[in-house]
């Protein structure tokens, strides 16, 4: 571990601070975007800082630096106290961490290929041969690809006696296709919008396969301008696996934050219906509805070994079997309300932010229903949506409306034909109870999302959702009409 990271801890502790964490933070990133055949974005950088947090008199304080001298340190450690000791004379309840074990560890995310060791032209091959299969269908106005690549590694000392090296390496890609006519203008995402993510090396870009899959994403896109509206109406409903992962971020994910149900976090994107009062109460969902938040799962893109405040990674149920069971905590957070410890879910976008209580992934375990087909055989009037378009949900995490990219409907078991512009609305409780079926592991997923924002000043953290395609009853399709 280098040297300065202990003496920024020394220099927390001769500060006066009671309790502190250092995080020094390393990160190197790579983003590339085309355009058609051109490059459109190509952004490399590298980063690295010491970010200090300390308890003092049962405040928080915390202050960050870039300059890595002794001298820079020491003054960074005194204003992380001397803001700690402002925030105690405001603090109605003085902070209290729950307990947690002291690790001395190492821990590197699994990859099989550094995605800094493969060539600019080896990736922007991959992203063009794409481009040609997608520019090679009549009616395609636009094909655009990216690739997004993050090593970091980060090194935790507390006054606890924690010592933390992980090493987290993040690949992401993804393709559109964009149809246009002199009407509208209609789109098709792979692996899902705004591309797949995974705690992964290159070798997640090989497995999706974007060539592979360009000239498909092309053809939907160009159907698409001839397909019938979705129309208004009350059906069954079923969710490919990456829109239910969206459903899941934005009305489980958010909602279970227990900084958000306390009222400790509301500025960005609202609070939370889920309040203490209603673990073990709460019908959230169908006895089939369990979602967890796991650090653990590997590949999963919320995945590590030890949050920000060096807390394990464990696998916590938020709904058991349909009932509202749990939350993502901090150590502080959970000390409020009686838990034995933290969840595990402190995390810092980087090495200048404060970790707050963000989501690791949130997943929806599989069910035993099968395969997509199988809902499909089973469902006599329904439609089927795939890949988010658009969402909106309310401050709350009450009501909720999202439209895909596209949808089929289904006739006695059977996909007819294709439906343009989909969407969907309804209430999160009644929404979730009305689930009636999951299909199994073999169809499961980790999705990744890699841009969920939260906090003021607000951070951007990468969070996995992991789900199989669902099947919700008499869901309210198109718009409503009263």
């Amino acid at each position: 571990m280098d040297l300065l990271t202990g003496y920024a801890l020394d220099a927390a502790m001769g500060s006066g601070a009671d309790y502190a964490d250092i995080r020094q933070v390393t990160e190197q990133s790579e983003l590339i975007n085309t355009k058609n055949l051109a490059v459109s974005g190509l952004n490399q950088s590298t980063s690295r800082g010491i970010g200090i947090r300390v308890l003092k008199d049962g405040g928080w304080g915390f202050a960050a630096t870039q300059k890595l001298t002794r001298a820079a340190v020491a003054r960074t450690a005194r204003l992380a106290v001397d803001l700690a000791r402002a925030s105690a004379g405001r603090m109605k309840v003085p902070v209290k961490l729950a307990p947690e074990p002291i690790y001395q560890a190492q821990w590197i995310s699994p990859h099989l290929i550094d995605p800094f060791g493969v060539s600019l032209e080896d990736k922007l091959e991959i992203l063009f041969k794409a481009a040609r299969e997608i520019l090679s269908v009549k009616g395609i106005t636009l094909a655009q690809g990216k690739m997004v690549f993050v090593k970091q590694l980060k090194e935790f000392l507390s006054s606890e006696g924690s010592a933390i090296e992980q090493t987290f390496i993040r690949s992401g890609c993804g393709i559109e296709a964009f149809a246009s006519n002199d009407f509208e203008r209609q789109r098709r995402s792979y692996p899902k919008h705004m591309g797949q993510h995974e705690l992964a090396g290159f070798e997640m870009v090989l497995n999706w396969d974007l060539p592979g899959n360009a000239r498909r994403i092309a053809e939907e896109a160009v159907s698409l301008l001839s397909a019938d509206q979705c129309p208004s109406d009350r059906v069954d409903l079923i969710l490919g696996a990456s829109q239910l992962g969206l459903q899941i971020h934005e009305s489980c994910g958010h909602p279970s934050e227990l900084d958000r149900a306390l009222g400790h976090e509301v500025n960005f994107a609202g609070a939370s219906f889920l309040t203490p009062d209603r673990i073990g109460n709460l019908q959230y969902g169908s006895e089939r509805v369990n979602l967890v938040a796991d650090a653990t799962c590997p590949g999963a893109l919320g995945s590590f070994g030890f949050d920000d405040e060096g807390v394990a990674s464990q696998k916590v149920y938020l709904v058991k079997d349909g009932l509202f069971s749990g939350y993502l905590s901090s150590r502080d957070t959970a000390s409020l309300i009686g838990l034995e410890r933290s969840g595990g879910a402190m995390r810092a976008a980087s090495w200048n932010f404060a970790p707050i209580i963000r989501m690791t992934n949130i997943s929806m375990e599989p069910g035993t229903d099968g395969v997509l087909e199988d809902l499909i055989a089973s469902t006599d009037n329904g439609i089927l949506m795939e890949t988010n378009k658009s969402w909106s949900i309310d401050q709350m995490r009450y009501n909720f409306q999202f439209s895909t990219e596209i949808a089929w409907e289904i006739k006695g078991g059977r996909r007819t034909r294709i439906l343009k512009n989909p969407s969907y609305s309804g209430i999160t409780p009644e929404f979730w109870n009305s689930c009636d079926a999951v299909c199994g592991a073999d169809e499961w997923v980790a999705w990744g999302e890699p841009n969920c924002g939260k906090g003021q000043p607000m951070q951007t953290m990468w969070t996995g959702h992991g789900a199989s395609p669902a099947r919700f009853k008499n869901i309210q399709v198109g718009i409503a009409h009263k």
